[in-house]
């Protein structure tokens, strides 16, 4: 069905929308058409206002680059959009601006669509070649805002240059008065074309292409070529690549070259080719630092190259018949005939009588050098010209050209001279150029660049090799019949796979997958390709732990592919730089060990065994972490069958795996840069060997393991901050897996001299002077076994509890908090809730309390230090094991839940939830709501359930984002009008409406008045809820956190009116009681953000009639003649603005006189000037004037 048609009759509705996937973002016309007409059309209007004019182009720029990618749309639309445009430049009663600004335009449709197609529709009469010549007298190239003129007016006038005539006719009689003659058109143009060569802006490409369509002209080939070429070469021998002129000037001066022997016929430039080649080898290129510079040399010596040879297709080549999908895809029944031509034929041709000039010699060095580039233009450019000039050569040569790219893929040459190599290869299979007999060498160099990764300080470099390898691979299958490349199907397959799902780059692993593809559509021989192929599509292979751990493990299904992906794992991925792949690829070896037991049991335990001691850290850390996986998996294995694990694993690896700790000991390759590596390692070793039940137990290996584990905990601060937390959460897990096995005794009780060996020197390290050594002890308290807690839950919950709380020592120390309330929610999840219980066995009646206290008192938690807020991590993971416990009380023992307890977990998680950090309330919320909608009983005592279930439903728990103030802030402020839950929540408001981010300040504001708009006629409501909001003021006076962003919402709630019921009662109580708090708050304070937010309050309450507003001028008053200037400026500046506001208290003549001196004293002048002005003001405003206190032992 064509994309413009309607849907058939009957068609199911879902199909538009499968379409509208399939077409992704392709565009099926150029929808603006109206649109860019209508622009086009007004050009004249808005030529002279600037920002119409600029809106109108950046407008059409926008329209055009839509097109970037499908710029074929545009084309039956250029020609009316070039006609209005010309339409204007050849009007002559057109202004020059107006001009420039139909070029402009002109060039962003030549930009977007490319100027080959441009350059047919410019008008080409000979009428036309005139007035193209004379509009460039009207140029100055040195005017960068115009380029874009004279961009256009170079290509338009290369298109003239193709009328068939001989410019002489166009010139008449060129004496025009005696002793002066009139230029030629002929020389005006070359003119005109050498002065544009060596411009800096785009019209030297454009001069290019003119001089490429001039200069090869039949007529002026004859009187111009050479004087031009000349110029050329006396241009590129006086510049250097030095200074920018010269290498402005060379690159103009290549460009046009390239192009004249591009397109020039090739007998006409060969006179001049051995020239061209000698001075652009003395221009030393290759050393230039331009990159431009050196792939216009690249281009430029192929192009010459290229005229050394007749132009030929060689016989000798080789050539595919049958390039049918379908027909690959079919059964061959017919067998090969009549699907192929012969792969190599005898050369018909005679290559004795064809002679190939000496400077082909020279020409192919220089494509080989171009090879080896830093840069990939040119090496692709290199690459092209290597399959050009091979196309052209006998057998014999071009094999030679090929054993000479071979030779650039040797381990002496960079990652450059391999990219360059794979591109060539690959150019030259996609033109038939190399021979199958070449396959032999070819293919297992190109198996090596597909694995080709060299390390750099700390990183790689061969990324773009493996790219290009991928593209080599993807290049042969629609190259070579499949019989060609039947004897390496095994080889590529294999290789390419692995790229697929082992390779770190997503580009490599989407290149090889493309690949793979493209041999099993074209070639058809791939074992089990449409299998994998729809295992690792472009999208699967984009998530690289999904192609390590689950595609690999279907595609290891099939046998070809299991023993070469566990090889390659072994070779190259073990011991990879990148300490992410290396974890990856054991955890890959442990999943892989089930499809091929015996040879990972056999080949690659040892092979990882004798690893372990390698002298390269990487090596060496890689194959400890294999060693654990692959025996975790082999043992996994042997239980799924029932088998012994002695099958799998003999004496020899069971002794090999005890002695990895030992060696690494005795070696002290604990210590140093490389130990916190072999430290994680080995943790993760012990977990493994711990959880495949290796009879180690009575061990003196086990009591090595624990001296790591505990050595490794006690100096967690040691260990870089990058890998600190993931080196801590190994040694905790090796420690849970460590007791649960070898710690605990057949009967199922703990050993009791491990037991009290093991607690005690925990809980005492627990008390340690290191922060870092604090988490990990707490940590690995949490992990302990139930057995190990048995009898000691009661010490063990009063040492963590003690390290949650904050002593002056220890006030940053966030972090241990923050994992002893982890490790106590994991304590109590391990023991176990029993309401009977002993206080020394489970969570029972008698610490359940205690329990609850620490956690709550966690919430509370608002430690800053340079981090920033590090309490929100404590309150974070108190609220997480409030959840925990909670939910846990509620499904096992609901009768230990408290009614007073359920209440302040549910308004302290409430406050959290409208608090301003958008982490941490949305973590809060989700608490909330796990709490509220817990699956199972409901939780008893849940204050206003009925009502909170009607504010939350449980659809929101999905539905809502709680991390966006504009979603969360209008749902968390119903919980104002529940007077349980009021308190905390303005709590938190108090925070967020004065804040500094923008949007939670926004958002939380527009919360709060909407609610308060909601009460404003409601007296009772407004009486509770200013009666909270002062007993919250009064609850955290001078705590500056609260406070001063408290006084900013007073301030805003004032502005805003929410208070209007109570000013208009004579000295309402909550007036009189909010003065005393602002006053109190304030007053000495040296804070400046605090007391500007207190004027602003102070400001607002005038609003109070009565005493409260005298005593609120009195208060204004005083701080005109505070110590600090900026503080009396502020004051002076506020008080103007409140008494432009409220100021209808004074008379009109007291209100003029009151703000004209506010207006015109210097507040920040010397105290006794301001005194008087300030005194002036307290008689105008009616209240007494302020006395100065003498301090005290001065008089």
């Amino acid at each position: 069905m064509a994309l413009g048609e309607e849907r058939a009759a009957g068609a199911p509705e879902d199909g538009a929308e499968d379409e509208v996937l399939a077409r992704g973002s392709a565009l099926e016309a150029f929808g603006e058409s109206a649109e860019t007409r209508a622009l086009l059309g007004r050009l004249r209007e808005v030529l002279g206002d600037r920002a119409a004019r600029e809106g109108a182009l950046e407008r059409f720029r926008v329209i055009m680059d839509k097109y970037q990618e499908q710029p074929h749309l545009l084309d039956p639309h250029l020609e009316w959009m070039m006609n209005l445009l010309l339409d204007i430049v050849q009007d002559k009663t057109s202004p020059a601006d107006l001009i420039h600004l139909a070029f402009k335009f002109l060039y962003i449709i030549t930009k977007v669509r490319g100027y080959k197609t441009f350059l047919r529709l410019f008008p080409h009469e000979v009428a036309n070649v005139q007035p193209v010549l004379d509009m460039f007298t009207n140029q100055n190239p040195r005017d960068h805002e115009t380029w874009e003129t004279r961009y256009m007016l170079l290509l338009w006038l290369s298109v003239t240059c193709l009328i068939p005539f001989d410019f002489s006719r166009l010139d008449g009689n060129l004496l025009t008065q005696p002793g002066q003659t009139r230029m030629s058109i002929m020389d005006r143009i070359l003119q005109i074309a050498e002065a544009y060569l060596v411009v800096s802006d785009k019209a030297r490409d454009a001069a290019a292409v003119l001089v490429s369509k001039f200069v090869t002209r039949p007529d002026v080939k004859q009187k111009k070529m050479a004087g031009f070429l000349d110029w050329s070469l006396h241009t590129l021998a006086r510049s250097s690549f030095q200074t920018i002129e010269g290498v402005i000037a060379m690159d103009g001066t290549l460009q046009a070259l390239a192009q004249i022997f591009k397109h020039g016929k090739r007998e006409d430039c060969l006179p001049y080719a051995a020239t061209v080649l000698k001075c652009l080898e003395g221009c030393n290129l290759p050393d230039s630092n331009q990159t431009l510079l050196r792939k216009l040399g690249v281009k430029l010596v192929q192009r010459l190259g290229l005229t050394f040879l007749k132009p030929r297709v060689a016989k000798w080549r080789y050539q595919r018949g049958c390039r049918s999908l379908a027909a690959n895809l079919q059964p061959r029944l017919q067998g090969p005939e009549g699907s192929q031509m012969p792969a190599e034929t005898a050369d018909c041709d005679s290559d004795g009588d064809y002679d190939v000039p000496e400077d082909v010699e020279s020409v192919i060095e220089q494509l080989l050098v171009g090879l080896k580039d830093q840069d990939t233009i040119v090496r692709w450019s290199a690459a092209k010209g290597i399959g050009r000039m091979a196309a052209r050569l006998p057998r014999e040569l071009a094999d030679d050209v090929v054993g000479s790219v071979l030779d650039c893929f040797s381990f002496q040459e960079t990652d450059n001279a391999w990219h360059g190599g794979c591109l060539a290869l690959a150019e030259l299979g996609r033109r038939g150029l190399l021979l199958p007999s070449r396959l032999e060498d070819v293919v297992p160099v190109i198996l090596k660049a597909l694995t080709y990764e060299e390390k750099r300080g700390s990183c790689s470099v061969g990324t773009n090799v493996r790219d290009a390898a991928c593209y080599v691979c993807w290049a042969f299958a629609r190259a070579y019949e499949p019989r060609e490349l039947q004897p390496f199907v095994a080889a590529i397959s294999s290789a390419l796979v692995i790229a697929t799902v082992f390779d770190r780059n997503i580009n490599c692993r989407r290149a090889a997958s493309a690949a793979f593809q493209e041999n099993v559509g074209r070639q058809g021989t791939f074992p089990h390709g449409i299998d994998i192929l729809t295992a690792a599509d472009y999208f699967a292979v984009g998530n690289r732990a999904n192609c390590f751990l689950v595609i690999s493990m279907f595609i290891a299904g099939f046998p070809e592919y299991t023993q070469p992906m566990i090889d390659h794992l072994v070779a190259m991925k073990i011991n990879h730089w990148d300490g992410v792949i290396r974890e990856l690829s054991a955890k890959a070896l442990h999943n892989l060990a089930q499809r091929a037991p015996e040879y990972s049991a056999t080949h690659v335990l040892p092979c990882l065994l004798s690893k372990t001691q390698s002298l390269d850290l990487h090596t060496r850390h890689g194959a400890v972490l294999a060693c654990a996986e692959l025996a975790r998996g082999l043992y996994r294995l042997a239980v799924q069958e029932d088998r012994p694990v002695a099958d799998y694993l003999d004496d020899a690896a069971v002794r090999g795996l005890k002695q990895i700790h030992q060696q690494l000991y005795d070696r002290q390759l604990y210590r140093g840069l490389g130990g916190e590596l072999m430290r994680q390692a080995v943790c993760v070793l012990i977990e493994n060997l711990s959880l495949s039940k290796m009879p180690f137990r009575g061990d003196v290996v086990i009591d090595g393991w624990q001296w790591l584990i505990d050595d490794t905990l006690r100096n967690l601060h040691l260990i870089s901050s990058h890998s600190r937390q993931q080196v801590k959460e190994a040694a905790v897990s090796a420690l849970a897996a460590l007791c649960c096995e070898y710690y605990v005794l057949d009967g199922g009780q703990a050993d009791p001299v491990k037991q009290e060996e093991l607690l005690q020197q925990y809980l005492a390290d627990l008390q340690s002077p290191e922060e870092m050594a604090r988490c990990g002890f707490s940590l690995a308290l949490g992990t302990l076994p139930r057995v190990l807690l048995q009898g000691r839950l009661q010490q063990v919950l009063a040492g963590l509890g003690a390290v949650t709380t904050i002593c002056p020592k220890d006030v940053s120390f966030a972090e241990s908090r923050r994992d002893a309330l982890k490790a106590i929610s994991r304590v109590c999840q391990t023991v176990g809730v029993r309401a009977g219980g002993a206080p020394d066995e489970v969570v029972c009646e008698e610490n359940v309390s205690q329990i609850y206290r620490t956690l709550l008192g966690c919430l509370h938690d608002y430690t800053t230090d340079s981090r920033g807020d590090v309490g929100a991590w404590v309150r974070e993971a108190a609220m997480t094991s409030l959840r925990d416990l909670t939910l846990l009380l509620g499904r096992e023992q609901p009768e230990l839940l408290e009614a007073s307890i359920c209440q302040q977990v549910m308004c302290c998680v409430a406050q959290q939830a409208s608090e301003k950090i958008d982490r941490v309330r949305a973590h809060a919320a989700r608490v909330f709501m796990m709490l509220l909608h817990c699956e199972g009983a409901p939780l008893p005592h849940v204050p206003h359930r009925g009502q909170l279930e009607e504010l939350f439903p449980r659809s929101d728990v999905a539905s809502v984002n709680w991390n966006a103030p504009s979603q969360a802030f209008p749902r968390i402020t119903r919980l104002l009008g529940l007077p349980a839950y009021r308190y905390h929540v303005l709590l938190g408001l108090a925070v967020s409406v004065g804040g500094l981010t923008e949007s939670t300040v926004r958002y939380s504001t527009q919360s709060l008045f909407e609610y308060m708009k909601g009460i404003q006629n409601d007296p009772q409501a407004l009486e509770g809820f200013g009666g909270t909001l002062l007993q919250l003021f009064e609850d955290n006076l001078l705590n500056d956190r609260v406070s001063v962003p408290l006084l900013k919402m007073l301030d805003q709630m004032l502005a805003n009116g929410c208070f209007d019921l109570f000013t208009a009662e004579q000295d309402h109580p909550f007036g009189v009681k909010l003065l005393a708090l602002c006053k109190e708050e304030t007053r000495k304070s040296k804070d400046v953000q605090k007391l500007r937010s207190g004027i602003a309050v102070f400001c607002g309450m005038v609003q109070f009639p009565g005493d409260v507003r005298r005593k609120v001028l009195l208060q204004l008053c005083l701080l005109l003649c505070h110590p600090f200037p900026v503080i009396r400026k502020s004051t002076a500046s506020q008080v103007y603005e409140m008494l432009l506001t409220y100021g209808d208290f004074l008379a009109d003549g007291v209100l003029e006189e009151v703000m004209a001196v506010l207006g015109a004293t210097a507040w920040d002048a010397e105290l006794p000037v301001v005194r008087a002005q300030r005194n002036r003001l307290c008689d105008l405003l009616g209240v007494p004037r302020p006395q100065l206190v003498p301090k005290p032992g001065t008089g």
